[in-house]
């Protein structure tokens, strides 16, 4: 069927949320004149609500068990509510859509900006970027070319459905990765978080302006090229100087703990209006202001991160749910043959295209680097979002952009993200996991480098029978309290270790590494040694010396570099933990990175 042929009409005269039971008259609650109706239609949605959301976080479990994407689950409970579903739900308020989808994107902006961390800047910024720029356009322009030839659209139309989902969502990514204990080399890592964060305002900015294109509002190029500085250039500078002003209120503050998280909430969002108002773009600029407040430590963090983590759960929950409402899965089938080969096509060749042309020439990344940063180009919630504006916006063939937008979503939620885990294995771009502490939080004694409590569980063996004085703690952190089957122990210097005791350190987040070391269990040993090797060189260590010692031939230029440095070259660009070189058979494997330097170095003969 030709898709100029579907559009979105109302369902309702009012435009609002309304309910069908079969065989039952609507339940919207309007024009009912009685408040018993009213009572009885708001506690009927309140029990709605609150089914759906507790039954979209007990879904949680089962996606982390299953490694199938948690979003999917959303979307499909909110579908089995719809109007093609169980309960019959239909809701068309495209407008009210809208609104709450650019909600809940903000909060789950900011939530991303407030857990970057800028250290990873220095491994990620500048390819991510290049993503998140080039990469969306030439992305944008690739498949709206192909939607061009499969739907039958203009130029600018295929361009569209290229702009909507031209954005990737790697926080969905993220959240499966961690369910499966899946961690990244820092490179990667880093250009994929740095990328979630920052390449939706490009996609924003590219479909906005292709819908004033169609519906005459906006003509000539002059207009575009404003339109495209005021949205980045206002929306950094607000982000970056917004975000900088308020950490700086938050950390000298004196309130309520449970007021911080408010007034980060509250003054983000206003941030997030304003440069709106002025033209930039409010979500590079929530992003950057969440950036800045999370980088300013101090105790308002303690009270802001769980908060703000919970609203971001909730806003992916209830935004999906929306979704899920919004969609009529008998009218989508209508698309389902040219919108699956067009997101084939985006999975298996436009997006692999995009890193490589962004990334290949003027970044070091290795192959297997590059393909598994193609294959996490995960749509979620934006798409689907930006594909209502052409409906709020009286686009035509409104409903081929959203029902494309919303195909093209399932499809990568189920191949790219049910695979991603083991796609990471294959293309050995993770890191074994190091030991860390349960459970870690701020005394709030000072303002800033404050104390932690950390909390430690004996599962080394090698730790059994020793006494705390033989250990060699840092020298900022001592031991706080010693737990043993559940029995508080005041610890002394001759109170020795057991299987299982849980330790409560008092410490610095500096003393955090050797820490972990000092904790990492046995399995996490083993599985660190076979990747990083059996013996460990400082990263300082004479490659003349390490050359004399194992009978290797260096040649005259490697003779007065150090062994960090020799791999530094071998690598290219930026060190980071995980990287190995191949030398004499033997493969050199990055252990420990202090900013730029490589400090440890592993040796694995195989």
């Amino acid at each position: 069927m030709n898709g100029r042929e579907i559009s979105l009409q109302p369902r309702s005269r009012h435009g609002i949320l309304s309910v069908s039971r079969r065989g039952r008259h609507s339940r919207s609650g309007v024009g009912h004149g009685g408040g018993e109706n009213v009572v009885e239609n708001l506690n009927y949605y309140f029990l709605l609500a609150g089914m759906l959301i507790a039954l979209s976080v007990l879904a949680s479990r089962v996606s982390a068990r299953l490694g199938t994407p948690l979003l999917l689950l959303f979307l499909g409970l909110g579908m089995l509510a719809g109007e093609d579903g169980v309960l019959g739900i239909q809701f068309d308020d495209a407008s009210t859509a809208y609104l709450i989808g650019n909600l809940a994107l903000a909060l789950i902006l900011l939530d991303g900006g407030l857990r970057t961390r800028l250290s990873t800047f220095r491994a990620g910024l500048r390819p991510a970027l290049c993503l998140a720029t080039f990469g969306v356009f030439i992305t944008s322009g690739l498949v709206g070319l192909l939607a061009m030839w499969l739907f039958d659209l203009t130029l600018i139309e295929g361009l569209l459905v290229g702009a909507i989902v031209g954005s990737t969502d790697a926080a969905a990514v993220f959240s499966l990765l961690g369910g499966q204990s899946v961690h990244l080399n820092e490179r990667v890592g880093a250009t994929l978080e740095i990328e979630s964060g920052t390449n939706d305002p490009m996609a924003i900015f590219l479909t906005i302006t292709l819908a004033e294109i169609l519906t005459g509002q906006l003509t000539g190029v002059a207009a575009g090229v404003v339109s495209f500085l005021l949205q980045f250039g206002v929306g950094a500078g607000m982000g970056l100087a917004g975000g900088w002003l308020i950490s700086r209120l938050m950390r000298y503050l004196d309130l309520a703990p449970g007021l911080y998280s408010l007034l980060a909430l509250a003054l983000g969002l206003s941030l997030f209006a304003t440069t709106n108002e002025m033209g930039g773009s409010g979500f590079l600029a929530i992003y950057l202001c969440g950036l800045m407040i999370g980088n300013h430590p101090g105790r308002h963090l303690e009270h802001i991160l769980p908060v703000h983590d919970g609203l971001a759960h909730l806003s992916q929950i209830v935004l999906f749910l929306m979704l899920g409402l919004l969609v009529s899965p008998s009218t989508m089938l209508h698309f389902a043959l040219p919108a699956a080969a067009l997101s084939f096509a985006l999975i298996l060749v436009v997006r692999p295209l995009a890193v490589i042309i962004c990334l290949k020439p003027f970044f070091r990344f290795r192959w297997r680097e590059l393909w598994f940063i193609s294959w996490v180009g995960l749509r979620g919630a934006v798409p689907i979002v930006l594909a209502i504006f052409p409906v709020i916006t009286g686009v035509e063939n409104a409903a081929v952009y959203f029902n494309v937008a919303f195909f093209v979503v399932i499809i990568s939620l189920l191949v790219q993200g049910s695979s991603l885990a083991p796609m990471a294995r294959r293309l050995k771009v993770i890191v074994p996991p190091g030991a860390q502490p349960s459970r870690r939080n701020l005394l709030g004694i000072m303002p800033v480098n404050d104390y932690e409590m950390l909390v430690y569980r004996v599962d080394n063996t090698a730790l059994e029978g020793v006494a705390l004085r033989m250990l060699r703690f840092p020298s900022g952190a001592k031991v706080g309290a010693l737990f043993r089957s559940k029995v508080l122990i005041h610890p002394k210097g001759s109170t020795c270790l057991h299987q299982q005791d849980v330790l409560c350190v008092v410490g610095r987040s500096c003393d955090v590494p050797s820490l972990n070391r000092m904790f990492n269990g046995e399995s996490l040993q083993h599985e660190q040694r076979a990747f990083f090797g059996t013996f460990t060189l400082e990263g300082g260590a004479s490659m003349q010396d390490i050359a004399d010692v194992y009978g290797l031939t260096l040649s005259q230029g490697e003779q007065q570099l150090t062994i960090g440095e020799f791999i530094t070259r071998r690598v290219g660009g930026v060190p980071v933990v995980g990287d190995d070189v191949d030398w004499h058979g033997i493969h050199w494997v990055v252990n420990e990175v202090a900013g730029n330097r490589i400090t440890k170095v592993g040796l694995r003969l195989h």
